[in-house]
């Protein structure tokens, strides 16, 4: 009867090891989300790969054809247009965003009167709905009931309707102002809470100093803000790229393709016209993309170890 004790008490004593481990605390805390994202993320993922290497269509598996698929997209004029788009959408929308973004926080972060409410209104694009913003602008940008033209004519700025989403150059100037109409909430309050986090001794030194109001934001705001504004830029332009629902919504990819990104032409490849793997491989294709984006994020956040009198 001994040993059963023994090894009771044996086992007793691994638990309790266990439980005052900050490693395998640590490891329980982390295993539901590390099984969340095994399921919902890499199997899709490893699917998604999978497939692009496939002839697969819906309604029948396919058959492994290797790079074919990659191949074909090579030569696809159509394909190499929604790189572009993709490109010229996120590059442009991104860097709207963080400009109009940063002048929002930084006015924000003054002692205005009613901040709180004006921090609760600026969040408003940010929680509607994708579908419901799309619609909106959609009746914005309508060839006949459109109300910006019809203020600009009553303004007497033009003579006739502008027709936002017929022409291409018209549709991606107006997909990229939807979209950073959807995104400045985001980078404003994200900024925002970086900008509290800066001691106001700082800045009171270096007035005294003489510093003026450009100096203080060049010296002292931005080097602080440098890691924020890597994380925030980092999500913004994740964010940016896989867009679907804004462009689907209001243009489909058109006009003639105008506004077609690689997340919407993979839909319309994959899904709409049954080409499971060429879908698949379009998607694949922006990998490189996301991976490029989340290291230049990384290598900007060294720029910390200057912030703690480093050398970049």
């Amino acid at each position: 009867m001994a040993v059963p004790s023994v090894a009771v008490e044996q086992r007793s004593s691994i638990l309790s090891r266990l439980s005052e481990s900050r490693n395998a605390l640590g490891f329980g805390f982390m295993l539901p989300a590390a099984v969340l994202l095994l399921v919902f993320l890499t199997y899709p993922l490893g699917l998604g790969v999978w497939l692009g290497f496939t002839d697969a269509r819906i309604g029948r598996p396919g058959i492994f054809i290797g790079i074919e698929n990659y191949q074909y997209l090579w030569s696809d004029s159509v394909f190499w247009l929604s790189v572009f788009n993709t490109l010229l959408y996120t590059i442009s929308a991104s860097i709207l965003k963080f400009m109009l973004g940063l002048w929002l926080a930084l006015i924000l972060n003054e002692n205005l009167p009613f901040k709180s409410f004006f921090r609760a209104v600026v969040l408003l694009p940010w929680v509607v709905p994708t579908v419901l913003s799309a619609i909106a602008f959609w009746w914005i940008y309508d060839s006949q009931f459109s109300i910006l033209s019809w203020a600009l004519q009553q303004m007497g700025l033009i003579d006739h309707r502008i027709n936002f989403l017929g022409d291409p150059t018209n549709a991606r100037a107006s997909v990229i102002a939807a979209n950073v109409w959807r995104g400045i909430p985001f980078v404003a309050i994200t900024l925002l809470a970086g900008l509290q986090t800066i001691p106001q001794s700082l800045y009171e030194a270096a007035t005294l100093d003489g510093a003026s109001r450009w100096q203080l934001f060049r010296h002292v705001t931005l080097p602080l803000l440098t890691p924020i504004i890597a994380i925030t830029m980092t999500f913004s332009v994740l964010f940016t790229f896989t867009d679907f629902q804004l462009i689907y919504v209001l243009t489909r990819g058109g006009p003639v393709n105008a506004t077609h990104l690689m997340a919407t032409l993979s839909f319309q490849r994959g899904i709409s016209g049954g080409q499971l793997g060429e879908g698949a491989a379009i998607a694949v294709a922006m990998i490189p993309f996301l991976l490029a984006a989340i290291l230049f994020s990384y290598f900007g956040l060294q720029r910390r170890k200057w912030q703690q009198g480093g050398g970049d």
